[in-house]
């Protein structure tokens, strides 16, 4: 019995190291507040403030296929510690300035590592977890996950107003608050008794992956993917934004509008697993992109708060689980290549690089409009996907 209960406090330890690890793993989510902060800390153009989302999420281009092969050789847990340490290195570099040359590395460093954790820390969780349970831990960790998104933007604006005489450091507290958590989830992962399992799974190449493009449908969902991770990551970003120069905020008080993106975000993660399981998943993506379409139009003309603040919640609702249909869609079409989409389709949030740095370069052109511009036509593609997905391989 003693031996039983040993094994359940083993067991509980695990899975709790491995919540911590997706709490860590959302540090992802707060480049779009941190690039307004930096943009009016250091007066730099849109553009340039712009490039440093886009540094971080270019790498889900390039690293996810050598990051794969690294987890094959040394193991997940291996791959997933080694990730989190240089993300370490991540978060140290802000503390010591605020100049951009810093904050340039330390957001390169941020994406090679996220995305190498990201890629070995869900196959980690199937080293303890199997069946359902599986699924219910993925999803608490990715509520977990964006918690973490949700909770970035308020840590920066306490910092910002109420610890700049504490600490000297401002906003940049978040990268301290972060690096805090880094290392509690390195400690708590390196003593849980999760073994470290290498696989024996052939190697997926970028040719391999890439030639799958050559399927129509699975380029258009692969440019849907891009879409979606786009309008995320530049929701992130522009929201501050719009709140700043029409309701005429301080960035202190501007940065909840990408809290509330991410508060509707999570509202509508619960309420879409609902609604898909009663409807067709092409009816699902049609319903959530129009929702998308409708708020986008509404911000060309919003300049009330009240108004604003309704298109930024249906944003967040309607591109809440656009992800798991573009990548179930995509299997659908081709159920014997599982391995090789979903290589892709993670590789497919480099959508998140693109739309920033050209609605930065889009911003500094014509001014907010502009930028809002760039982000309606990911919004129109995913109107046009929508439609073509009721004639494709499965609009059921």
């Amino acid at each position: 019995m003693t031996e039983e209960i040993k094994k359940n406090e083993y067991r509980f330890f695990s899975i709790m190291s491995l919540i911590i690890c997706f709490y860590a793993m959302g540090a992802i989510e707060m480049v779009g507040i941190a690039s307004n902060y930096i943009r009016v800390e250091l007066h730099t153009s849109d553009a340039k403030a712009n490039l440093l989302p886009s540094l971080v999420y270019i790498w889900f281009l390039i690293i996810t296929v050598p990051a794969g092969l690294l987890m094959n050789k040394i193991g997940r847990k291996n791959a997933v510690l080694l990730s989190m340490s240089l993300m370490l290195f991540a978060m140290l570099f802000p503390l010591f300035g605020a100049s951009y040359n810093l904050m340039l590395f330390s957001f390169i460093l941020l994406g090679i590592s996220n995305v190498s954790m990201q890629t070995s820390l869900y196959p980690l969780v199937s080293n303890i977890i199997e069946g359902k349970k599986l699924a219910r831990i993925l999803t608490a960790g990715q509520f977990i996950k964006t918690m973490s998104s949700f909770s970035a933007p308020y840590i920066a604006m306490l910092g910002a107003l109420y610890l700049i005489h504490f600490f000297k450091l401002g906003w940049r507290v978040l990268f301290l608050f972060y690096f805090i958590v880094t290392i509690i989830a390195i400690l708590m992962l390196y003593f849980s008794n999760i073994k470290n399992i290498k696989t024996e799974e052939k190697p997926i190449s970028f040719l391999e992956s890439f030639s799958l493009l050559k399927n129509k449908f699975i380029l258009l969902s692969f440019i849907g993917v891009m879409c979606h991770v786009g309008i995320d990551i530049s929701t992130n970003v522009v929201a501050p934004k719009i709140m700043m120069y029409r309701l005429d905020l301080v960035i202190e008080k501007a940065s909840f509008g990408a809290s509330l993106y991410f508060i509707s975000r999570l509202a509508g993660c619960f309420l879409w697993t609902l609604l898909l399981n009663k409807m067709s998943r092409a009816k699902f993506f049609y319903i959530s992109v129009s929702l998308i379409l409708f708020a986008m139009i509404g911000l060309f003309f919003a300049h009330s708060k009240t108004l604003i603040y309704i298109c930024i919640i249906m944003i967040g609702l309607g591109n809440a689980n656009l992800f798991p249909v573009l990548f179930s869609q995509a299997v659908l079409c081709m159920p014997n290549q599982k391995n090789v989409i979903s290589t892709l389709m993670i590789m497919g949030q480099a959508g998140g690089a693109i739309f920033p740095i050209l609605m930065g370069l889009a911003f500094d052109k014509v001014g907010l409009i502009g930028s809002l511009s760039v982000l309606f036509i990911a919004v129109i593609y995913l109107v046009f996907f929508s439609i073509r997905m009721r004639k494709s391989c499965m609009g059921s």
